[in-house]
């Protein structure tokens, strides 16, 4: 069950995401050797990223002790700005310094790879993670979350893994993305979505009388399934 936490505007779904963030992963990295963050793109996921580093708490994560995924990309260049790679480094990954080896970029057009076996690395690097311990997702206006659009075989594609989706009816079309069976292993997922064309689809999302299902409506945590927004994402609830 998808709980909720409605905000002023979107500075304020930045500033309260960021927040605990921070703490939660203040305690988790105290309490574990290892902790899995899966990470996503937009304006929003970006925004708490950044916010995350600048954030005066964010000294008492044991950085060493995390290690980053994504749960979808963009199959182009490595020095696109079109990666969510590229903007989470700028906004977050970069700044505080993290090592490499934490990093755990989906793979990039010009790496000597086809999506296809883009997708098939990437499932194997991701028989190393524990389950994510906190997976952050944006939403589209369609109730898309990752890279799994509504309609899209991609959303309705059974097990663990990447998928190569093809035919994105967002550019570009190919892309990588974690299957839905991935995100839901996951211990807390936390959607992420602010502004008015995001109504219908935070509606759909709640499952509200008259919506049709979109692939946010079936994202579940283990442990935790949180939806911040905006009061005007949440202005059909």
């Amino acid at each position: 069950m998808t709980a909720t936490e409605i905000l002023a505007d979107r500075d304020a779904v930045i500033e309260h995401v960021s927040d605990r963030a921070v703490s939660l992963l203040a305690e988790l990295t105290a309490a574990r050797e290892r902790v899995d963050v899966c990470l996503t793109g937009g304006t929003v996921g970006i925004g708490v990223l950044a916010a995350i580093a600048l954030h005066p708490q964010t000294s008492k994560i044991d950085l060493a002790r995390i290690h980053w995924w994504w749960g979808d990309e963009r199959f182009v260049a490595a020095d696109s700005d079109d990666r969510n790679e590229k903007q989470a480094r700028e906004a977050l990954l970069d700044v505080l310094g993290v090592d490499e080896s934490r990093i755990n970029a989906l793979p990039a057009s010009d790496e000597g790879l086809s999506l296809e076996q883009g997708a098939t690395a990437a499932a194997n690097e991701l028989e190393e993670a524990t389950p994510f311990a906190l997976t952050f997702l944006g939403l589209g206006p369609d109730g898309h979350v990752a890279s799994l659009f509504p309609g899209h075989p991609a959303a309705s594609a059974e097990g663990p893994g990447v998928m190569a989706v093809t035919d994105s009816p967002k550019p570009p079309p190919e892309r990588l993305s974690m299957t839905l069976e991935t995100i839901n292993a996951s211990e807390r997922i936390w959607i992420a979505a602010a502004g008015a064309d995001k109504a219908d689809a935070v509606a759909a999302v709640m499952q509200r009388p008259g919506t049709q299902p979109v692939p946010g409506g079936s994202v579940s945590g283990t442990q935790e399934t949180l939806l911040f927004a905006d009061e005007a994402a949440a202005s059909q609830l």
